[in-house]
């Protein structure tokens, strides 16, 4: 069964298809559900998709598709206007009791990262993964596939997706995404060192490499790790 905000949004959704041929963009469904942002939106589409009422249509913008409506849903036109929809809602059974949406964020991927020798700089975009809310915390965040072993002592390993939180400075001693020379995006541990800058690998077969303090330019902090096993 779904929760209120989850059953209104999939009417919502429906209701928009119905009338127009494409799916309603997220602003509007935040608009319409009166929610504070766009990542409560992500959250309910994520459970609609996971309890089988809609599916994202890959390789399009707004694609937004519904597989099937709750048992007993009864709907109306919705009126024009962004913030007038008001969807009939099915009361659920008295000893059932709404499953809590997933607290998760879909983020971008956006390649492959070194952790060893560094690679071309980060790409655009070419999959999104759900990460749980708990590891992102505030700002904004992407994330990298992991190639190469110079990070295994810090427990990061090749295939592994690590979670950037975008910013230009990092602390010493913390694991960062680097970009070297404007060319290189690499994965290590940033060391100050006086003027310099040492990135510092977690694998005592690669050694530590050291550069001026224009020649690195910080693009993102680790905050977190996903492994997927096969």
């Amino acid at each position: 069964m779904l929760t209120r905000k989850q059953h209104e949004l999939l009417m919502f959704i429906h209701e928009r298809i119905k009338e127009t041929g494409v799916s309603p963009s997220f602003d509007e469904m935040k608009e319409a559900l009166d929610l504070a942002s766009k990542s409560g939106i992500h959250r309910l589409i994520t459970a609609l998709e996971e309890r089988g009422f809609l599916r994202r249509l890959a390789h399009r913008a707004r694609a937004l598709e519904v597989v099937k409506l709750p048992q007993q849903a009864t709907t109306t036109a919705p009126p024009k206007g962004r913030n007038t929809f008001k969807p009939q809602v099915v009361e659920s059974e008295p000893e059932l009791k709404p499953v809590a949406a997933n607290d998760t964020r879909e983020l971008p991927i956006l390649g492959r990262i070194a952790a060893g020798t560094p690679i071309a700089a980060i790409q655009h975009e070419r999959d999104r993964i759900a990460v749980p809310e708990s590891i992102l915390g505030a700002g904004e965040h992407f994330v990298l596939e992991v190639q190469g072993d110079s990070m295994i002592q810090a427990g990061i390993l090749e295939g592994d997706y690590v979670i950037i939180r975008k910013t230009n400075a990092a602390n010493s001693g913390e694991i960062v995404v680097a970009l070297v020379m404007e060319e290189e995006a690499t994965l290590k541990r940033l060391r100050r060192k006086g003027a310099s800058i040492a990135l510092e690998a977690a694998n005592p077969a690669y050694e530590t490499r050291i550069f001026g303090p224009d020649q690195v330019q910080v693009q993102g902090r680790l905050v977190g790790l996903i492994r997927r096993y096969h």
